[in-house]
């Protein structure tokens, strides 16, 4: 095969990771199982953002999804007492339709991939896109920034607070029994 490098290879291999992990997570009838295939996924995105030179929104992907979000999920699943009590069903009825509606829009992009005639740039630089993006956030952008870490801060005081009302209600309702 001509033009089949490492590197075309490693990109097969982080975009196969990739769409094998959000399988895993769309057929996955089990919640745990289907939170593990989502690590594989975003783990597969995270290599593909380091093979395309964007470092940072690699590492960032890493922190935030893989780091809190999925920790957070598995947590949450994991650390709930009362969902053995929960019926929990997964219907599949709409697994058919589903099914033909991704070979549909499989067919219509592997058409458009197929048909379409593709540029072939030059080597990229190596040079690091952190500074840049860190250097805009805390100039121009730096207004932004605060603004959205103080909308993370008044929803993580949001949560504590109805967290502990929930605690100081479930302590009134067992010791009125």
């Amino acid at each position: 095969m001509e033009g089949f490098s490492l590197s075309t290879a490693t990109f097969y291999l982080l975009a196969g990771l990739a769409v094998v992990g959000a399988g895993g997570v769309a057929f996955s009838s089990n919640i745990i199982y289907s939170a593990l295939s989502l690590m594989l996924s975003f783990l597969g995105v995270a290599g593909l953002y380091v093979f395309l030179n964007a470092d940072f929104v690699a590492g960032i992907q890493l922190l935030v999804y893989v780091g809190g979000v999925l920790i957070l999920t598995l947590f949450a699943v994991m650390l709930t007492h009362q969902i053995a009590e929960i019926e929990v069903s997964n219907r599949t009825v709409g697994r058919w339709p589903a099914l033909a509606i991704v070979v549909g829009v499989f067919a219509v992009m592997y058409k458009a991939v197929a048909d379409t005639t593709w540029y072939e740039g030059g080597v990229l630089g190596t040079e690091s896109s952190t500074y840049a993006i860190g250097d805009a956030l805390l100039g121009e952008y730096i207004l932004p920034f605060e603004l959205a870490s103080i909308v993370l801060l008044s929803v993580l005081v949001g949560a504590v607070v109805l967290s502990r009302k929930e605690v100081a209600e479930e302590k009134e309702g067992s010791e009125t029994r």
